[in-house]
């Protein structure tokens, strides 16, 4: 089977373990079969989240990508409160359009893409007006910042609001302590850091949250939260149908996961990530945030003046190399390089060898370019007025 290189915040290169798991046997979701197999999720993603051996915190999961897990905390947790949505990209932007649509009462801090947040913007605004709930995305993949959940949680717990979490992206790579930073719930997905297949989403919470959402408003019949909630916790059961394969798949990269030790794994994907960006600087490339701000997921690189962002591309594309371009207003500015799933240091390497050799043909061609412009504007100095396709008279009349 050919094999494509993603270099991408996901879908990810999956582990040959993953890939073995989804072609399990088939079985009925309703059967006890599948009961154990839910358990065992459940308890092995606990751990990513700072729940070991805990009751205080239960996850759900949901056959939908990690927009659905977002969704269903921000219409069914919400009711008729005051949300404030704190936004510095793309995803953060999501987030405030799911919950305008949702809640009458929902209100956003803007700040530029790939800026960091204003923790004294935050705290002033919270002290002005009337929040109940503050929610952010903890890695902002527009822009690859990483987002300080301790910093805005505790700001929220100061001002008495909630704290929910889009850590679609982050969870798996970096570090998310649900009490320390007083979260009460988080989304996160299965093919990002996680490094399953795509097709599943997550939500952890606080199970004294959980309890109080049956008291909520229903806003949202296959995204209700209350009702996922109570299948697992009654049932050991989704409400709806589940993609039974992915649950396979998603057990077997979590206990490739805690078999690694989560911590290792962190130290790995930090790894990798310094080893690439070490690379790309070596190469004369720049990058759109402080290394400082960003996740250990990607990393978002400013396209040079004479590289064209659709031919780095498809070259790198011809090389079985998956990246992507920038969006928004990082379009045609920008590329990103991920190093989550299955990518290995080699592989890392090869991307950076391609990625050389390409960047030599851009600046040989722009070399050639300049070349010939340079030549041409000397050859129309150097012109007669006839040359020009003008006579003596008017060139002198001007």
């Amino acid at each position: 089977m050919n094999k494509y290189f993603l270099f991408t915040p996901g879908p990810v290169n999956v582990a040959q373990n993953v890939r073995e798991a989804i072609c399990k046997e088939d079985i009925c979701h309703r059967e006890v079969d599948f009961d154990r197999l839910l358990q065992s999720i459940e308890k092995k993603i606990l751990p990513i989240f700072g729940a070991r051996e805990t009751n205080d915190y239960r996850a759900v999961f949901i056959t939908g990508s990690g927009t659905a897990a977002n969704e269903a905390i921000l219409s069914s947790v919400v009711g008729d409160k005051n949300i404030l949505i704190l936004s510095n990209g793309e995803f953060g932007d999501r987030l405030h359009n799911i919950s305008k649509i949702l809640n009458k009462n929902t209100s956003v801090l803007e700040f530029g893409w790939g800026e960091k947040l204003d923790l004294d913007e935050i705290e002033a605004h919270l002290k002005k007006h009337s929040i109940d709930i503050v929610a952010m995305v903890h890695h902002e993949t527009s822009s690859g910042m990483l987002n300080s959940l301790e910093e805005v949680g505790a700001l929220s717990k100061k001002n008495g609001a909630m704290f929910i979490v889009d850590c679609v992206s982050s969870a798996g790579a970096e570090k998310i302590d649900m009490k320390k930073c007083h979260i009460s719930f988080c989304s996160t997905s299965s093919s990002k850091a996680i490094a399953s297949y795509s097709g599943l989403s997550v939500v952890v919470g606080q199970t004294s949250e959980f309890e109080k959402l049956k008291h909520l408003p229903v806003k949202s019949t296959y995204l209700n939260l209350s009702r996922f909630y109570d299948f697992i916790k009654n049932h050991s059961q989704t409400p709806n149908t589940p993609a039974v394969h992915l649950f396979y798949a998603l057990e077997q990269t979590l206990a490739n996961i805690l078999d690694e030790g989560i911590e290792e794994r962190y130290a790995s994907l930090k790894n990798k990530a310094n080893m690439l960006r070490q690379g790309m600087l070596d190469l004369g490339l720049k990058f759109l945030i402080d290394q400082k701000d960003m996740c250990s997921v990607l990393t978002t690189v400013l396209v040079p003046s004479h590289v064209n962002v659709g031919v780095l591309r498809q070259k790198l594309r011809e090389r079985a190399i998956i990246i992507y371009e920038g969006k928004g207003c990082f379009k045609n500015k920008v590329f990103q390089v991920g190093n989550i799933g299955e990518i290995s240091l080699q592989d890392i390497q090869f991307f950076l060898d391609s990625l050389k050799d390409i960047l030599h043909d851009f600046s040989a061609l722009n070399i050639q370019n300049t070349r010939i412009d340079t030549a041409l504007t000397l050859s129309m100095t150097e012109a007669t007025p006839n040359q020009l396709g003008q006579s003596p008279l008017s060139v002198q009349a001007r």
